[in-house]
């Protein structure tokens, strides 16, 4: 089973999602895109993102390929940790540090703004439009603020050099320091729409070495 994680106030419907959705279907491999918003944005947590994608594993046991963007990365290399079932990790350009890199962007003013008032105004990419975020969002994200790998899961992770929302040193400090994850670096930036097809070359290829298992 394979299943795509899209990124924080994105959706299934992006640009990327769809073009790796398609191109898995012309392939014959089903990929699974869950709406983490789940018409509630408002309330959306990681923890909630993580059992939304746990339900959806096959209740046989037989192996699951994550594929996340962005903090949909984050999530699925969460996952990957207490889960077993997942046997492999795609991620493009993961938020392993998103707290680190989005909290300076928001700013200590709107950040005390947020905890009284209880809701932030986020740019929501798949709405076009502002939508409130509960502060219980920041709660439960300070809770995988310090995410490692203990768990062997072969990782490929694709990040642009020009990233400016996640930059690439994240993704280069995580593959330092474990053996079983590849990097590859792409002139592109957070968003990599413009290298679709070179994530799903990498991604085909992935699978045709492991179809035996995956």
């Amino acid at each position: 089973m394979h299943i795509y994680l899209h990124g924080f106030a994105s959706g299934p419907q992006s640009t990327k999602a769809q073009y790796l959705q398609s191109r898995c279907a012309q392939a014959g491999i089903i990929l699974e895109i869950p709406d983490l918003n789940q018409g509630d944005f408002a309330h959306l947590t990681i923890s909630r993102q993580i059992a939304q994608t746990v339900a959806l594993f096959p209740a046989d046991g037989s192996p699951v390929t994550l594929i996340g963007s962005s903090l949909g990365g984050l999530t699925a290399a969460i996952i990957a940790q207490d889960y077993p079932q997942v046997q492999q990790l795609i991620l493009l350009a993961p938020a392993l540090n998103f707290l680190e890199h989005w909290l300076p962007k928001i700013g200590d003013r709107q950040l005390t703004s947020w905890a009284k008032n209880g809701y932030l105004p986020i740019y929501h990419y798949a709405e076009q439009k502002l939508l409130p975020l509960h502060y219980d969002f920041l709660v439960d994200a300070h809770r995988y603020h310090l995410f490692t790998s203990d768990r062997f899961v072969p990782t490929l992770i694709i990040h642009g050099i020009n990233d400016r929302v996640i930059p690439i040193s994240s993704s280069q400090n995580f593959a330092s320091k474990y053996k079983w994850v590849q990097l590859i670096e792409v002139d592109s930036d957070h968003s990599l729409t413009d290298v679709n097809e070179q994530i799903w070359q990498e991604m085909y290829q992935l699978y045709q070495v492991t179809n035996s298992v995956i």
